[in-house]
């Protein structure tokens, strides 16, 4: 991945407090350990964090963390993140999704956790692609700790295709030929998603779209590169031939088009086996998992949809703390076990992937040890791919595109082009340097 370097930083990024010069003195080096009790503020939307956050509590009376929930991070917490950055009086740490931080990257609102002992000491437990989401690919710099993935894999209603004697399809021209005849069977092979863009950048991941990057000192931005191309040519093709359905995502409608066998397919993440299970339960043991569709004839390549980092917001007082309760959070297998059970988090840990939790057959699908294949598939994601600052406005954009191409007004070429004329602008007017 290329060095994610913003001129407009500077130096200020390097000199965030936990990157400070080491004090051999001191056991983190360079990240110092209060020698009195620490209380810290930790915002989050994730189910049943305070459980989760009682059990360090317990353990640690020296070092007490008080949890503050709200909405989803585009859901309003990240803005009033970046308000209260702003104000000068953010929690020490916050939940932030990988696309969105270097959103709070180039706002210099992130400390640099490198030469935290707890966290430079856990490398090497975290899946290697999700490292790079938190370091951007740098030497020396981590601006979070991981803490969930999301692996993607196909979920199909077994019991249909049997039925129809159709093959589950192992590549992307296989899926096409499959859409026809499930078509032809009355159903739609799956539900083209027009407004959440996050399945569609997992998809392009796949493929080897590379949508963002930065030579350190400029954004590039590409979101009509070959891959992307190539994905967005694919689907529209579905879309224009109607073999694909485009119920509105998270709906209602969307739930009982799976529930009633309308849509026999899903590319989705780890965490859709609680989608589907809470949203179709009429078809309990009629699901099964395989690998992704590839798109070359034995290929082993997954994209990720999803996952979010614990990060420490430049201004806290305690970071050495701040750090070690964040590696807790996100290694330490009865947190993992915890966040698994309470919010279907899939660990961002290798070891995560041999949690009991999730090495056991689910009786939703079949019996089937699901998670043996996205633990795999965690494994074939490709590092280097890189979220823009402005992944919001970018999202939003290329959804309005999508729906207008949906509905025959447009492609989904045309959506991602006035998204990324969109982006640059967006980039310009808060003085981010951008390539032309």
């Amino acid at each position: 991945m290329k060095k994610l370097a913003i001129a407009l930083l500077a130096s200020s990024l390097a000199l965030t407090a936990c990157s400070a010069k080491a004090d051999e003195t001191d056991e983190a080096t360079g990240c110092a350990a209060s020698k009195s009790p620490v209380s810290l503020t930790f915002t989050s939307w994730i189910p049943k964090i305070e459980e989760v956050v009682k059990v360090w509590n317990d353990k640690h009376p020296n070092v007490q963390v008080k949890v503050q929930t709200g909405p989803n991070g585009n859901g309003g917490t990240y803005q009033n993140f970046f308000n209260q950055l702003k104000a000068g009086n953010a929690p020490d740490l916050g939940q932030i999704e990988y696309d969105a931080l270097p959103s709070f990257r180039v706002q210099d609102g992130l400390t640099n956790l490198a030469d935290c002992k707890p966290v430079a000491d856990a490398k090497d437990q975290f899946v290697d692609w999700t490292w790079n989401q938190v370091t951007f690919g740098e030497q020396n710099s981590v601006y979070g700790v991981p803490q969930d993935a999301g692996p993607m894999a196909l979920f199909y209603r077994k019991d249909l295709f049997a039925k129809a004697g159709i093959p589950v399809p192992t590549t992307w021209e296989e899926y096409a030929a499959a859409a026809v005849k499930v078509k032809a069977a009355g159903g739609y092979i799956t539900n083209f998603s027009q407004s959440d863009i996050n399945q569609f950048a997992g998809l392009a991941w796949q493929a080897g779209g590379r949508w963002f990057g930065n030579d350190g000192s400029k954004w590039t931005v590409n979101l009509q590169d070959e891959a992307t191309t190539k994905v967005a040519n694919y689907w529209q093709d579905l879309i224009t031939k109607k073999l694909v359905s485009a119920v509105p995502p998270w709906t209602t409608e969307w739930d009982n088009a799976y529930n009633k066998g309308q849509a026999w397919t899903w590319v989705s993440a780890v965490w859709g086996a609680n989608s589907i299970a809470s949203g179709a339960p009429d078809t309990s043991g009629k699901w099964a998992v395989a690998p992704m569709p590839q798109w070359t004839s034995g290929g082993k390549v997954a994209g990720n949809w999803g996952g979010s980092s614990t990060a420490v917001f430049k201004g806290s007082k305690h970071p050495y703390e701040a750090a070690e309760f964040a590696i807790w959070l996100n290694t330490s297998q009865e947190a993992l076990t915890l966040l698994n059970q309470g919010a279907n988090l899939y660990p961002a840990t290798k070891a995560g992937a041999t949690l009991p939790a999730l090495s056991k057959g689910v009786d939703f699908y079949g019996g089937q040890k699901i998670y043996d294949v996205f633990a795999e598939a965690s494994t074939q994601v490709t590092p280097d791919f890189t979220w823009g600052p402005t992944m919001t406005s970018t999202y939003a954009t290329a959804s309005d595109g999508f729906k207008a191409a949906v509905s025959g007004s447009g492609t989904l070429l045309d959506a991602l082009k006035k998204a990324q004329t969109s982006t640059i602008e967006n980039l310009k007017s808060q003085s981010i340097p951008v390539a032309e």
